[in-house]
């Protein structure tokens, strides 16, 4: 049967073209890599947003395995204007999960699509398909014993690090900013070109891993947060795994302590005497990752008050902020640097240090520290359990390496959260000049009334956080089209101008990070008519 079995369509598609594009994707890819039965769907459609799941309700799943599938489709696409959504794993939480971006359009789940095509233990670079987890590469490297160390995000042995480094998001290693360590894509266009990023054109050449930058303009960043291309294949480099590997904890017991904490680690940071990504986690990020639940402190509605997470702190011996770091060489690199560490945090006074010997399997020390040496785990995901009902958005504005502008930022998502009943559970990422301060908008999402004050409540972070110049790096699918507006319209020009070069039947992802070319044309003739323009 060819007949739409969910009820939903892309949009502007009928359902006569609709099912004659259906035939084509089975004869194409297979009956049973075409999902169209409400039931099939279900996975592909539970968000964590403050919508309701039908607003980006897909109308169909393709399962495709070869590059030569997704050629296929994207000419199926173009001939009856079908929009489609690509995921790698789809497990991009709190960020839109699988689900598409618009309501009705035919997810691409390249999932099958995993194999590890290399790893060079020598060069220490990987070549992978999209599908690839980092459990699968971390178990890839364990059976082999490669001397080599992984990074990754939170979501470690689901995630994988293609559909990661697309998005743009960061681990916890000296190797955490993916998209720096990225080194060479295989994009299929809108047209069905395959386009290689860097020496991957040049035929025979074995560098395609090696040098990021090719010849002429550099694109790889330009299909990063995009929907210019599908991409099918990504080379990145991997870390040397170290002889020693040192981490460690630094908790603080009083929440001002933010400002000197990030003015110590500045000039650590910058000097690659702390070399990865140091996490400063707040006393509620704490104790959602330690798997504490709200309802075992209070039942009360609304915010967690202070005296309840100062008791949180005086039982599990938590900080009001506790930073992670690690140290990572020989054993004459880490002495010398963790005596130049230890002296810059005692000559302030502040904050109580803790190794591994001295934190054992004590969560979530044990967890911070599988992350910062590459080992796969889930402990995190305790976050959603912590006020419980499945509503997760994360908020995750950026700013200067300033304890200023730590505080500051701090004390306005606090005050905007508060004011609609919701938590403070937030870490900032401390890179040299950059601090991506992330925060998990926690609500329970059964409740009809505390879903619309999230979703309030995340428009009007939008909003203040803009007027003070910070803007989100990364947000959920809901929240897209609001976030590009916050970079200005000569952005968008250039980023229209390039879809509709690239795709000018708007198939890919229409939407993604507000590139639509149907809605922008829109927006471009009401702005003209209401400012006379012809």
């Amino acid at each position: 049967m060819s007949e739409q079995m969910n009820g939903v369509l892309p949009r502007g598609v009928t359902q006569k073209k609709f099912n004659a594009a259906v035939e084509k994707f089975r004869a194409l890819l297979g009956e049973g890599n075409v999902l169209l039965k409400a039931e099939q769907l279900i996975p592909y459609n539970k968000i964590m947003m403050s919508v309701e799941n039908a607003a980006h309700a897909p109308s169909a799943v393709l399962t495709a395995t070869t590059v030569e599938q997704v050629q296929g489709i994207v000419k199926i696409c173009n001939q009856y204007r079908i929009p489609i959504w690509t995921i790698s794993t789809g497990r991009n939480f709190g960020y839109g999960t699988a689900a598409p971006v618009q309501r009705g359009q035919v997810i691409l789940d390249l999932k099958k699509m995993n194999r590890i095509i290399k790893i060079d233990p020598d060069m220490c670079t990987a070549l992978v398909e999209p599908g690839v987890t980092f459990q699968q590469l971390y178990d890839y490297i364990e059976e082999n014993k490669l001397p080599l160390m992984l990074s990754f995000s939170a979501p470690s042995a689901i995630a994988g690090p293609l559909g990661n480094t697309m998005d743009r998001g960061v681990g916890y290693t000296p190797y955490g900013e993916h998209f720096m360590m990225q080194c060479g894509m295989e994009v299929v266009l809108a047209n069905g070109d395959i386009y290689r990023t860097g020496m991957g054109g040049v035929k025979g050449s074995n560098t395609w891993q090696i040098f990021k930058w090719g010849y002429g303009p550099t694109l790889d960043g330009m299909f990063t947060q995009a929907n210019y291309g599908i991409t099918t294949k990504m080379g990145f480099w991997l870390m040397p795994r170290p002889p020693v590997f040192k981490p460690f904890e630094v908790i603080f017991e009083n929440e001002a302590d933010i400002v000197e904490i990030v003015d110590i680690l500045r000039p650590l940071r910058m000097a690659q005497i702390i070399p990865n990504s140091v996490v400063i986690a707040n006393i509620l990020w704490e104790a959602g990752s330690a798997h504490l639940r709200r309802r075992d402190y209070t039942t009360e509605p609304g915010h967690t008050p202070d005296p309840i997470l100062e008791k949180m702190q005086k039982d599990s011996g938590m900080g009001a902020w506790n930073l992670y770091a690690a140290l990572y060489g020989t054993q004459e690199q880490v002495d010398v640097n963790w005596k130049i560490i230890t002296d810059a945090f005692r000559k302030h006074g502040k904050g109580r240090i803790v190794t591994q010997e001295e934190a054992g399997h004590k969560q979530p020390f044990k967890y911070r520290a599988e992350l910062m040496s590459g080992v796969p785990n889930l402990q995190e995901f305790g976050l959603y359990n912590w006020r419980g009902g499945g509503g997760s958005m994360w908020f995750a504005p950026v700013s200067e390496a300033r304890g200023s502008e730590c505080e500051k930022q701090a004390l306005l998502a606090k005050r905007i959260l508060h004011k609609y009943g919701l938590d403070y559970v937030a870490e900032f990422i401390v890179a040299p000049r950059d601090m991506h301060h992330v925060i998990d908008v926690l609500y329970d999402r059964t409740s009809e009334e505390e879903t619309k004050r999230a979703d309030a409540c995340f428009n009007e972070l939008l909003d203040e956080f803009e007027k003070e110049g910070y803007a989100v790096y990364r947000v959920n699918t809901r929240f897209q089209e609001r976030v590009a507006r916050s970079y200005g319209p000569v952005k968008r020009y250039v980023e229209h101008a390039i879809k509709r070069a690239l795709d000018p039947n708007n198939i890919l992802a229409p939407g993604r990070s507000g590139i639509d070319l149907d809605a922008y044309a829109t927006r471009r003739r009401a702005k003209g008519a209401s400012s006379g323009e012809s």
